[in-house]
């Protein structure tokens, strides 16, 4: 079933085919390119050294600035001696209301714990009980102790440590630091030959260049500041997703934004990334109350405060829509100075660095963006339709998050499924190609609009939808789109891919009339198998977007 993104009413103008930029001033090659330095893209740079003769890795900022650093809760995984790949797989399905890719999931739980093992092995410190066995905790939607955690909340950081470390281990592996990716050099066939990079200051290049290569990973994480209000650091602004979709890459299931239920609430006009308050500490004994001090999450689910994102997520806001109160509250009093310092040291100075001591006081919490369950279309290699491009992490769909992430499932995801990429990728390398003339059309929009669009985004395609904001927003933004500019630079490039992401997710987010793990539409607020049982697939050509229902049978049993 086709349905076109310029059917909405008011349909956003004809989006750039690619990224006007000044030709390259410099070229190099490489066997393969990778883009992203997080767990996804730093993991399929070791595995394939030595099986490729030259791997690049290009970031748009340093090494440790993605989004891996922040991940605070830890890596789920069947590690537990009680615990069972099968267990993992049932909660993990049941959280993704009925959309994800059973094969995909089983491949995620199966291969998982000897993925997080040879982590281990890597030189990542896991927290340790006192009897020595690897420290094991719960989140939101698990029914099991299966979270591995490091530094109590540092979990994200340390295995960034250990996987640069890893890289500087490997002087076979070159690194680009401040490099944003333009856009794909495509051969006459429509697969890989290249990538345009713009590099700030890195020795002979600087600006604009192109590197000939025969493979591309993405590894570029999220969309995070699409919205105002994220959990995600300022890279993420969805380059990747961008990228492939400009290149004729499918973007599957982009209305499943999944928005954390435990933000810190730092006011309605704080904007950019915001304090994250890890599921972690529910999982620890915290609860969820509102002003009165009623702990509304019981009754709600049968797992209350540790229910899955999006119930925890939808309650919140029901709260603060019948109150009227702009955030609700966390309390985690009753845990302890010494428990706090211990477990979740960096939570504990980041929210006393706003103001709050959660020793002695509530926490404000409000949901903000935080994962993007959609992405680049993958197959179960993280082959994507474009010959020689392959994504992994928060940039790939790969069909194991379906509507709604489970807690600690993305570090997870983005290291099994690099391993894999690596498996098959120096098999089947496509031959160096000449990038053949590039007749998509160029252009930019104005940087200056970005913050308009975070607000338009925020408002109305947000944790609550419904029919009349989503066609404000598509004619909010066709009416930004308009905002061109000759004048390139960083910001420009960042918000035109903001712009193009944010009227791809729009228009699938109407199409989808139900509401359905993440996508929490008002008007129709009953998941709907019989009409959407499917994914929303959209694919870009000569700047039109057109959306196609592929119908999927449901996952996650009846509910």
């Amino acid at each position: 079933m086709a349905a076109s993104a310029r059917d909405l009413d008011a349909p956003v103008r004809r989006l750039p085919g690619r990224l006007l930029a000044p030709e390259p001033g410099w070229t190099t090659t490489a066997d393969v390119v990778v883009v992203g330095s997080g767990i996804a893209g730093l993991t399929a740079a070791l595995r394939l050294r030595g099986h490729v003769d030259k791997v690049l890795v290009v970031t748009k900022d340093v090494l440790a600035a993605g989004s891996t650093q922040w991940a605070q809760g830890g890596i789920a995984a069947a590690l537990g001696p009680e615990d069972t790949p099968e267990e993992h797989e049932q909660d993990t399905l049941v959280a993704g209301a009925g959309a994800c890719d059973r094969e995909a999931v089983r491949v995620l739980v199966t291969e998982g714990p000897d993925a997080v093992r040879e982590l281990i092995a890597l030189g990542t410190v896991f927290d340790h009980d006192p009897d020595g066995e690897l420290s094991l905790t719960r989140e939101g939607g698990h029914h099991r102790d299966r979270i591995a955690h490091a530094g109590g909340d540092a979990t994200g950081a340390e295995i960034q440590r250990a996987l640069i470390a890893a890289i500087e281990r490997a002087p076979e592996i070159e690194v680009v630091q401040h490099a944003l990716a333009v856009d794909l050099l495509l051969a006459e066939d429509g697969g890989v030959a290249g990538l345009t990079l713009h590099v700030m200051g890195e020795g002979q290049r600087d600006g604009v260049g192109a590197v000939l290569c025969r493979a591309v990973v993405l590894a570029s994480g999220g969309l995070g500041q699409v919205f105002s209000q994220t959990t995600n650091p300022a890279v993420s602004t969805g380059d990747g997703m961008a990228v492939a979709l400009r290149a004729g890459a499918v973007l599957r299931d982009l209305e499943f934004v999944q928005f954390h239920p435990t933000v810190m609430y730092l006011g309605a006009d704080s904007h950019g990334q915001q304090p994250l308050i890890s599921e972690a500490v529910r999982g620890e004994g915290a609860f969820l109350v509102d002003f009165e001090g009623h702990r509304f999450m019981q009754g709600v689910h049968e797992l209350a405060d540790l229910a899955p994102r999006d119930v925890v997520a939808k309650a919140i806001m029901r709260r603060m829509l019948e109150t009227g109160h702009p955030h609700m509250w966390l309390d985690a009093r009753h845990l302890g100075r010494e428990f706090w310092e211990r477990r979740f040291p960096t939570i504990l100075a980041t929210a006393r660095s706003h103001g709050v001591d959660p020793v002695s006081e509530l926490i404000p919490v409000a949901p903000a963006c935080h994962y993007a369950s959609g992405g680049v279309l993958t197959d179960l290699w993280g082959r994507s339709n474009v010959p020689g491009l392959y994504a992994t992490g928060e940039v790939a769909c790969s069909g194991v998050h379906g509507a709604n992430r489970l807690a600690s499932n993305s570090l997870l995801e983005g290291l099994v499924f690099s391993r894999r990429i690596a498996e098959v990728l120096p098999g089947e390398l496509r031959d160096l190609q000449p990038p053949a003339p590039d007749r998509r059309t160029a252009g930019l929009v104005a940087g200056g609009v970005r913050r308009d669009l975070q607000e338009v985004m925020t408002s109305r395609v947000g944790v609550l939808r419904n029919a009349t904001g989503l066609d404000d927003a598509a004619r909010l933004l066709d009416k930004l789109a308009g905002e061109v500019t000759e004048s390139v630079d960083q910001e420009s490039w960042e918000t035109t891919n903001l712009l193009t992401i944010s009227s791809a997710l729009t228009s699938a987010a109407a199409v989808r009339e139900e509401t359905r793990g993440s996508h929490w539409r008002e008007d129709f607020p009953e998941r709907d198998d019989a009409r959407f049982a499917a994914h929303l697939d959209l694919v870009m050509d000569a700047g039109d977007c057109t959306l196609e229902l592929v119908p999927a049978a449901p996952t996650d049993g009846a509910r």
